[in-house]
C-alpha cells in the first residue's frame, strides 16, 4: 500500500504520463490516497507560509496564522472547486472526440497533480521563498499532463489554455488594477 502511494508520488513528480494511462492507479484505494495527498501537501504547505506570515509579521502587527483546521478545509475546498472548474470547461465544453472522463477521475487527477508541492518542505527561509514559484511551475506542468491523458486532448495546447486561464485572468485584472492605482483613477 505504502510502496503503491510512493510510487503514484514519485511518478507524478516525474510528470510520467503512463500514471495517468494506468486504470489500476484509479482503482477504489485511489482516491483514499487523493485525500492523503491533499492533506500532506496542505500540511507542508505551511512551512513556505509560516515563513512569509513571519516575515510580513515583523513588518505588521498581526494576531496569529490560520489555524490547521483552517488550512487543510480550505485545501479540501480549492481541491473541489479546481475540479469542478475543469471538469465544467474540460470535459462539458471543450472535449475532445474522444473524452470520456467523469468527475472522480479527475478529482483524483488534480490530487495526484499536487505531488510536486512536496518541495515546499525545503522553503525554511524567507530568501527561499521565490522556490515557491517553481513548486507551482512543476503542479501547473504536472495538472497539464495529467489532463492530457486522461481526458485523451491530441496536444498540450488546450489542457495548457485550460489550466492556466484562471492565472492569465487573475494576472490581467491585477496588472489593470495597478495600472488605475498609478494613474489615480481608482475611487
Amino acid at each position: 500500500m505504502l510502496s503503491e502511494f510512493l510510487n503514484i508520488i514519485f511518478r507524478s513528480i516525474r510528470l510520467d504520463k503512463s500514471l495517468y494511462a494506468d486504470n489500476k492507479n484509479f482503482g477504489d484505494a485511489s482516491i483514499y490516497y487523493a485525500i492523503i495527498i491533499i492533506i500532506i501537501m496542505s500540511i507542508v504547505g505551511m512551512v513556505p507560509g509560516s515563513v512569509l506570515y513571519k516575515h510580513l509579521g515583523n513588518m505588521l502587527v498581526s494576531e496569529g496564522g490560520p489555524t490547521l483546521r483552517r488550512i487543510i478545509i480550505m485545501s479540501f475546498a480549492v481541491w473541489m472547486v479546481k475540479t469542478a472548474y475543469l471538469y465544467f470547461v474540460g470535459v462539458i465544453m471543450f472535449p475532445s472526440k474522444l473524452t470520456k472522463c467523469n468527475f472522480r477521475k479527475l478529482l483524483i487527477t488534480v490530487a495526484y497533480a499536487h505531488s510536486p508541492f512536496i518541495f515546499y518542505i525545503f522553503i525554511l527561509d524567507i530568501s527561499l521563498i521565490y522556490l515557491s514559484f517553481i513548486v507551482y511551475i512543476w503542479y501547473c506542468l504536472t495538472l497539464i499532463v495529467g489532463m492530457k491523458q486522461i481526458l485523451k486532448y491530441e496536444n498540450y495546447l488546450k489542457p495548457t489554455i485550460i489550466s492556466l486561464a484562471p492565472q492569465f485572468l487573475l494576472l490581467i485584472y491585477l496588472l489593470s488594477m495597478i495600472s488605475k492605482i498609478n494613474m489615480g483613477t481608482i475611487s
